[in-house]
């Protein structure tokens, strides 16, 4: 430091300090602590400022991933209705003799919706696992596939980096699966509902 000051004939003065920190994402937010202790007359910048277009490029494509993500969801979730609509039209027999002993729509609704809730859970259960163990792993399962086949995703040359890095951010991980149970709780209602309104007299009729 001594030297470059001389070198810029600045004496004894600093004419900026570079810090890094082992969270980049925690960058805009001590950069603005460390202005307001400084007080007035001080400046300071960081990674997304000088990088701004490439952030807001990053955070797009986020957000375009989650909705992609929520329309995946929403056809496996209209999977579970058809199941279901099918499960109540071949069961109305069934129903009915449920009805005749006693059972409420009410509880004809429940059945449908527990079985439509476990679908459901089993299937989050599922991909939640295989999600996470494939976002820890994607670096390396993409350097033995290059390997393999010889084809290279992505080149030093025309990006930054020439791995594909992966974070696990447990906040993404709770919005996809609550949504996903909240998905599957709405697909259950259209076919619980559907077997709750079946007349046991008029399906018995042609028993």
């Amino acid at each position: 430091m001594k030297d470059m000051q001389t070198l810029a004939r600045m004496g004894d003065a600093i004419g900026g300090l570079r810090l890094e920190l082992d969270d980049l994402f925690l960058a805009k937010d001590e950069t603005q602590a460390i202005l307001n202790d400084l007080g007035y007359g001080y400046r300071g910048m960081d990674w997304t400022y000088t990088h701004g277009n490439l952030f807001q490029a990053i955070q797009m494509e986020k957000r375009m991933i989650g909705l992609l993500l929520m329309v995946i969801v929403a056809v496996a979730a209209f999977n579970i209705v058809s199941t279901l609509v099918m499960v109540v039209t071949d069961k109305h027999a069934d129903i009915a003799i449920l009805r005749t002993i006693g059972a409420t729509p009410k509880s004809i609704m429940g059945i449908f919706i527990v079985q439509g809730l476990s679908i459901g859970v089993i299937g989050i259960a599922i991909g939640v696992a295989l999600g996470i163990v494939l976002a820890l792993s994607v670096s390396d399962i993409i350097a033995w596939f290059e390997s393999v086949s010889g084809i290279q995703f992505l080149d030093p040359n025309v990006y930054f980096i020439s791995y594909l890095p992966s974070r696990l951010n447990w906040g993404d991980v709770g919005t996809i699966v609550a949504a996903a149970f909240g998905l599957s709780f709405l697909s259950t209602l259209y076919p619980a509902w559907r077997a709750a309104r079946v007349q046991p007299a008029e399906v018995l009729r042609y028993e």
